[in-house]
């Protein structure tokens, strides 16, 4: 396409954006409020992915050692559990630093416990992928020298089922607001060249082609989700910059920490900017194709 002609293009969508000020106007807010709800789904679900990523590396098996094994016996057990494939690392922790661990956090009562330690050295395993846990569990259950194996087996299942589940929804409800935001600018668009339809049936009989009469209706779509996406880019940056403030000064510890502001608002930013752009170039192409009956 010859420079001329694109220039020709993008001065006809902008003059068909001033001339349809009342479809323009209703166009822009449709795709702002539906980019504002996309927005601020992403990054909802984006930071439920992180809460959920962190607490499924939390997920570890904590494997206790017979009292009665030996040094040698805890370390061809070690052995065996790092054989494993689907075990990503064994980390050994002795009964001192366990019950160190449960005083620091059950409370000084328990240092009572010190003059005769009843609790079990410890394997600590985690797997490579967090849902293979009660699979490896099992598996480490019937080795010689162990005496049980912990890890909250109905609340790790039920959890990986709920964090499945919230995914899958999240996702459906971005793409349904996808969707809409596509269905909207795609008939504000249609009403615009039904307006139009004499102008195209002439340009098509003195020899226009398609993609020539098409360029500037794609333009003007795109022009219609860049305008709508900077309200909600504004909107879900200052809002998450107050919401990570308020968050992340009241959440103790790492493991449930919003994402940093920095670069995660400029990559939503991003995204919400080119949904807008896309959808509104889309919606405007399947619009232009029915009225020229491709």
């Amino acid at each position: 396409m010859k420079a001329r002609t694109l220039r020709r293009h993008f001065k006809e969508s902008i003059k068909s954006l001033r001339r349809n000020g009342w479809m323009t106007f209703a166009s822009v807010s449709a795709v702002t409020v539906t980019l504002l709800l996309v927005g601020v789904f992403i990054v909802i679900m984006m930071n439920m992915n992180k809460f959920a990523h962190d607490i499924e590396n939390d997920v570890e098996i904590r494997t206790h050692i017979d009292l009665t094994a030996t040094v040698e016996e805890q370390d061809q057990l070690k052995q065996k559990l790092e054989k494993l494939p689907l075990v990503e690392s064994v980390t050994f922790s002795s009964k001192e630093d366990e019950l160190e661990h449960l005083i620091t956090t059950m409370g000084s009562a328990f240092s009572l416990l010190e003059q005769q330690n009843p609790l079990h050295d410890v394997f600590i395993v985690k797997t490579k992928k967090p849902t293979d846990t009660p699979k490896v569990a099992k598996e480490i259950e019937k080795m010689e020298f162990v005496d049980s194996t912990v890890y909250g087996e109905e609340k790790v299942e039920s959890l990986f089922r709920i964090l499945h589940t919230s995914r899958n929804v999240g996702v459906v409800l971005i793409v349904g607001l996808l969707f809409t935001a596509m269905f909207l600018i795609s008939n504000t668009i249609k009403i615009t060249i039904f307006a139009r339809r004499r102008e195209i049936e002439i340009m098509k009989l003195v020899g226009a082609t398609n993609w020539f009469i098409r360029w500037p209706f794609l333009l003007e779509g795109m022009w219609l989700g860049l305008i709508g996406s900077i309200i909600p880019i504004a909107a879900v940056a200052s809002g998450y910059y107050y919401a990570y403030d308020f968050l992340a000064a009241r959440i103790p510890g790492e493991l449930l920490k919003p994402l940093v502001y920095s670069p995660f608002v400029y990559q939503v930013s991003l995204l919400i900017l080119l949904i807008g752009v896309v959808i509104g170039g889309w919606g405007s192409f399947m619009s232009v194709r029915k009225f020229l009956k491709i």
